[in-house]
């Protein structure tokens, strides 16, 4: 039977590892992270199905497209050696689709992300040109209700001024000062446990097409509209 919502008990595994995150604790209990872990692998298996009928993703199995419930401690001063959430992405097929998909799972905090995380400075510059010569595209997309409804805005780092190379006074200069280009919407535990939780994930990902479609068309052609080969 295909699983289509995180469980109760998923949570409170969750819940109880930011209460005891050692590994003493956590080894104890590894039976209930391993429950966890399976149960959100054939979650992704579910959701990957559902993404296949209006994307396409690289091939990847529910499993595979996990982070690691591990923390890379090494240059952080949090030592807590566990991550309190299970999370994983999925990456869209062939160079002519860009943009990624990120889903995560904790209790009170639980979204789903895509976007532009860490453009290249050629790819951010390719995007700015673009707002420069005309924003209008992008802004009918980012003020859609759909848009709204799902998103509320776009999210991402921005700088404080002009990005170098363009007029501080644009009239697009909202748009100009984004580094990142990122879209999340979040739901409440009773959503992440309620059957069409699936449904709701892949509904969220769909509306994030417009918007992955104009960054695509952008980062895939030059300023005269030519495919780049």
């Amino acid at each position: 039977m295909a699983v289509t919502s995180v469980s109760s008990s998923s949570l409170q595994f969750l819940r109880d590892l930011k209460e005891n995150n050692n590994r003493p604790w956590f080894n104890e209990n590894k039976s209930r992270y391993q429950e966890a872990q399976a149960e959100m692998a054939a979650l992704a298996e579910s959701l990957i199905e559902r993404m296949n009928e209006h994307d396409e993703l690289e091939p990847v199995t529910g499993k595979k497209s996990l982070f690691r419930i591990y923390r890379d401690v090494r240059f952080s001063k949090d030592k807590s050696p566990y991550k309190t959430h299970l999370s994983g992405s999925l990456v869209r097929a062939t160079k002519w689709r860009r943009g990624g998909y990120y889903f995560h799972v904790e209790p009170g905090a639980s979204f789903i992300g895509g976007g532009f995380w860490a453009p290249n400075k050629e790819d951010l510059l390719r995007i700015r040109q673009e707002i420069a010569m005309d924003a209008k595209p992008l802004r009918k997309i980012i003020t859609a209700p759909s848009f709204i409804e799902t998103f509320d805005k776009l999210e991402g780092d921005q700088l404080k001024t002009a990005p170098k190379g363009f007029d501080r006074d644009h009239p697009d200069i909202d748009l100009l000062r984004y580094k990142q280009f990122l879209l999340s919407s979040s739901f409440t535990d009773e959503e992440v446990c309620s059957h069409d939780f699936v449904d709701k994930m892949n509904a969220a990902f769909q509306n994030m097409r417009p918007f992955f479609d104009f960054m695509s068309d952008v980062l895939t052609t030059d300023m005269n509209g030519v495919p780049i080969e």
